[in-house]
């Protein structure tokens, strides 16, 4: 079982900055491939970033590319997404999310947070 626990969400305006946290607990995180994952009220939950175990490889959804970034410390055990020039339409409840393999679906993650509200005014 790997528990997760995500933080940092917030009110903020077009164009500030936000780092969600992504506290893991449990089997050892580090052989787990993370994700970020929205969802916005009456929309299917969507991918946003994903990271490999060690780091060295990531994705984004085109949404984001160039404005966020993922970053994991394994010696904490925490997950990170930078998010910079925010846009009213990343309002969404942001979920991390652990997987065997990198993976950009939603079906291919087995555990996630209960989420953090991220939420962006004009």
């Amino acid at each position: 079982q790997v528990q997760l626990v995500e933080s940092g969400g917030g009110l903020v305006q077009a164009g500030d900055s936000l780092r969600l946290s992504c506290a893991a607990s449990g089997r050892t995180v580090s052989r787990y491939a993370m994700g970020w994952f929205r969802q916005a009220p009456g929309l299917e939950r969507e991918f946003v970033a994903a990271i490999s175990t060690s780091g060295d490889n990531t994705g984004y959804a085109d949404s984001v590319k160039g404005r966020f970034t993922i970053s994991r410390d394994n010696v904490k055990n925490t997950v990170y997404l930078q998010m910079n020039s925010l846009k009213p339409e990343d309002t969404a409840v942001y979920y991390c999310a652990a997987s065997i393999v990198l993976d950009t679906n939603v079906q291919g993650y087995g555990y996630w947070g209960q989420g953090t509200q991220v939420t962006v005014s004009s």
